[in-house]
């Protein structure tokens, strides 16, 4: 795993949003918050030095961290501190997600507090960042550009799982021989660390947190190492703990086929003047049998397709079932901006113009050029943070057993069992590091955990879990809606829930629902999703990419 409208469980090619126009460099590293202002009126940008290791943390070896600060408007005398962030991935940007949604969360849960964004150790702009490749034209070779965004279907031929799994040897490697000594301190427990690290700069000492999708897992470890530090701690698209660092993933997708049933069932109800997929239908399942129909057709005949031949756009390529696949699973993240976009997509594969579905398959385009923009690294940063997490051994027939328990459970497991296999032959650990709880915690504050009723990469039922088992007297919220977090669709009445919360502590009452303001394949431009919300707003047009939606490989 933000569209309050992404490795493992979930990862943009560096976000939908690449932020270009500060130069991090011009900051000189402190162990003090040290705020320039930078990106836009209200941001201030700051270089935090932590320890490299902190089971060694007089050694002078350090990571940079790259933090961006939506500054509180209240008076001092009402100053409340940070609400630090995180939108996912593992491998999003902080920084990123506070330069666009700030100020919206601001408006959320109060002027009193500093909306605050932070690129973990190793992503982004925090230094050093994770790169298993030398230069961007290696990286390029191995894997393509929209690698963050496409994975090779395991359906695709008899060869699928075995190829992914001697791709993921490869990678495993070459991440040990070049990095092995600098990614062992890659790893969640630590990030963990440096969030109250940051906390403390600003002068507070206990944490106030608002995790999305992986930030989730990141939230949960802190609370599990720091439960005396807990203020106010939102997880919202819940990961349990237990499952990310036993990488067994198979629950994630327990509502994953709820949600592309929204799409058949909400289609139809639209009517073919709104949903171009419609093809007037008698019924949903008519819709889901032309998509079926369709995605055979593919795994038979692959289609060209070209977006654009225009000067410095690479928009030409083949539309197989693997690319396709993962477009419909990437809209099942955020289903109220992304499904008309995505009606629209298949509507013109099926009539012979594969150039819509391709265009929303991702960055397609590499130069060497001087000036290029770099290669996106989110790939490797998820993979890295995500496979130092965890321990695994897994042999092929492990990981062929594994997809066969997934397969029966989903269909898109053809596209998410390769967030584990890149884990295959992975040896990069840390001696001591954290790797998982031993039962329920208790937190000196209760979390809030907010959990989606269908979600197609962090289940409800692992949400409720979530809040009843591992952390109880957490308070629980129920979001009747489709798609990866409660940031998929404006919601006056979940916005007021989180708003109380950082505002005073107060729980929602138990059993408590709230609902979407906007309907799928709204009909009225204004109850759109792209319409309103903290991103809950999207940006109109099928993407693979942005904030808290899945972002390519790893992408909770």
């Amino acid at each position: 795993m933000l569209n309050r409208s992404s490795f493992v469980l979930l990862a943009a090619a560096s976000t939908a949003f690449a932020l270009t126009e500060f130069n991090w460099t011009s900051i000189e590293p402190s162990t003090s918050l040290n705020w320039t202002a930078c990106y836009a009126d209200g941001l201030d940008c700051a270089r935090l030095l932590v320890p490299l290791d902190y089971a060694s943390p007089n050694n002078s070896t350090t990571a940079a961290l790259a933090i961006t600060r939506f500054r509180s408007t209240s008076p001092s005398s009402s100053y409340r501190g940070p609400i630090l962030l995180n939108p996912g991935g593992p491998g999003g940007s902080g920084v990123e997600f506070a330069v666009v949604y700030g100020s919206e969360i601001a408006g959320i849960v109060g002027a009193e507090y500093d909306i605050v964004g932070f690129d973990p150790r190793g992503v982004s702009f925090s230094t050093p960042t994770i790169s298993w490749f030398l230069n961007d034209a290696e990286r390029a070779l191995w894997y393509p550009p929209n690698q963050n965004t496409v994975l090779p279907s395991l359906n695709e031929t008899a060869l699928g799982l075995p190829y992914a799994y001697a791709r993921a040897q490869v990678q495993s490697q070459l991440a040990a021989a070049r990095d092995a000594d600098f990614l062992q301190y890659m790893t969640t427990d630590y990030t963990a660390q440096d969030m109250l690290t940051i906390t403390e700069a600003f002068g507070f000492e206990k944490l106030k947190y608002w995790g999305v999708s992986y930030g989730t897992v990141l939230g949960q470890t802190f609370a599990a190492l720091f439960p005396d530090k807990v203020e106010r701690v939102v997880i919202d698209g819940v990961l349990p703990i237990d499952d990310w660092y036993s990488a067994n993933l198979t629950e994630t997708m327990l509502d994953t086929n709820q949600v592309l049933d929204a799409f058949f069932t909400s289609c139809f109800e639209a009517g073919p003047s709104v949903c171009a997929f419609h093809n007037n239908a008698s019924s949903p399942s008519d819709i889901a049998t032309a998509l079926v129909d369709l995605l055979l057709s593919l795994q038979q005949k692959p289609v060209p397709a070209v977006a654009s031949l225009t000067a410095g756009n690479a928009g030409y390529g083949v539309v197989d079932y693997s690319l396709v696949k993962n477009v419909i699973f990437q809209s099942l993240y955020q289903p109220y901006k992304e499904f008309p976009a995505l009606a629209q997509a298949l509507a013109d594969l099926a009539a012979g113009n594969a150039s819509t579905i391709y265009a929303a398959s991702g960055p397609q385009e590499f130069t060497c050029e001087p000036g290029a923009a770099p290669v996106n690294k989110m790939f490797e940063a998820g993979a890295s943070i995500t496979c130092t997490d965890v321990r695994l051994n897994d042999t092929l027939a492990d990981l062929q057993s594994y997809y066969a328990g997934m397969a029966a459970i989903s269909e898109f497991a053809d596209v998410w069992v390769p967030v584990r296999i890149a884990c295959a032959g992975w040896k990069v650990h840390r001696p001591g590091q954290y790797t998982g709880p031993t039962g329920p915690t208790n937190t000196s504050a209760p979390l809030l955990v907010i959990g989606n009723l269908r979600d197609p990469v962090t289940s409800w039922p692992g949400a409720n879990q979530t809040a009843e088992v591992l952390f109880p007297g957490a308070g629980f919220l129920t979001y009747n809606a489709s798609g990866h977090t409660s940031f998929i669709a404006p919601s006056t009445c979940l916005d007021a829930y989180v708003g109380a919360y950082f505002r005073n502590g107060t729980l929602p009452p138990a059993g408590a629902v709230c609902q979407p303001d906007v309907q799928l394949f709204a009909t009225n431009a204004s109850a759109r999703a792209d319409g309103g919300g903290v991103s809950r707003r999207g940006v109109p047009g099928l993407t693979m990419g942005g904030m808290g939606t899945r972002k390519g490989l790893f992408s909770f």
